[in-house]
């Protein structure tokens, strides 16, 4: 079965780089308003010679690296793509996203390893970095109104995550689960291009809500229906010694020094993973996992 990358027509192969090094211009389109040129034509200086800055020129885009974080943009929200760098060797499987980029106008580049490597600030870009427009959260009442009312559901409160790996980790788990990630008002928390590239194109499939203030929003969740679980290292009730509730949020705390204790009190309930003892607890990331499955499994007959 073809993948999501295996649509459309295949651009021409760009010709060779000049003596100089710079990457040819796409045979394609004339200059010097041809498909490989920004649409915003202050950002030139980036596509004249060289990768370009190692950030977006713009702070309403976000700098995306790695072929998953990328196509989910591309499959999702295309019209976020604002600017494209890959290898030659990535070419055939990306033909779709460059067909696209052709019809649109939006410009993108055949580079070499080196250049990704600093556009992304990572080794680990596999071939494709890109600019997109960052997605605005949803204020708390704009996903109350998106879920449907009495229906299963699921969300994640981040009381103090910060680690951007972390983060897409549990972005990665949020949508195999389908839960929301909700925000307090006062974290810095946001998607990067690390998280999206950890998230494996899950940062896409995830809503991201900005909270107001805790107990406004414990108010507005509770009269949503939603039950409040603090996630505990220890001293909380077993997670698997009850059914969890059809509307549940977890309420994780920081890598570290753990949750706000006010808040965690201000929860229905503090939960805790039994484990064997032989380490302290798990990363949050991965149990996060553990209470998204849990909350799963209460469909499973």
């Amino acid at each position: 079965m073809a993948g999501p990358w295996d649509r459309g027509p295949r651009p021409p192969r760009p010709p060779a780089a000049s003596a100089g090094g710079r990457p040819a211009r796409h045979p394609q389109a004339p200059a010097p308003a041809d498909a490989h040129q920004p649409r915003n034509p202050g950002a030139g200086s980036e596509w004249s010679g060289g990768a370009g800055p190692q950030r977006p020129a713009h702070r309403g885009e976000l700098r995306l690296y790695g072929v998953n974080a990328v196509d989910a943009v591309f499959r999702r929200r295309p019209q976020a793509i604002r600017k494209l760098w890959l290898l030659e060797s990535r070419l055939p499987a990306l033909k779709p996203l460059l067909a696209w980029c052709v019809r649109q106008r939006v410009g993108y580049r055949v580079v070499g390893d080196a250049d990704l490597d600093r556009l992304a600030g990572s080794a680990h870009h596999e071939g494709v970095v890109a600019d997109v427009l960052k997605p605005e959260p949803l204020s708390l009442d704009e996903w109350l109104r998106a879920v449907p009312a009495d229906a299963p559901a699921l969300a994640l409160w981040l009381d103090g995550v910060g680690n951007p790996h972390n983060f897409g980790a549990i972005l990665r788990s949020a949508a195999h689960f389908g839960a929301a990630v909700l925000l307090p008002d006062d974290s810095g928390l946001a998607l990067s291009g690390a998280a999206a590239r950890v998230a494996e194109g899950g940062a896409e499939a995830v809503p991201m809500v900005r909270l107001p203030d805790p107990p406004a929003a414990l108010a507005r969740l509770r009269e949503a229906g939603f039950a409040l679980a603090a996630t505990v290292v220890r001293g909380g009730e077993d997670l698997f010694a009850r059914e969890p509730p059809p509307r549940l949020v977890y309420v994780m705390g920081a890598e570290g020094e753990g949750m706000d204790p006010a808040l965690a009190a201000a929860c229905d309930r503090q939960l805790s993973i039994p484990g064997s003892g032989a380490v302290e607890s798990l990363n949050v990331a991965a149990a996060t996992a553990v209470f998204l499955a849990r909350w799963s499994s209460r469909r499973i007959p």
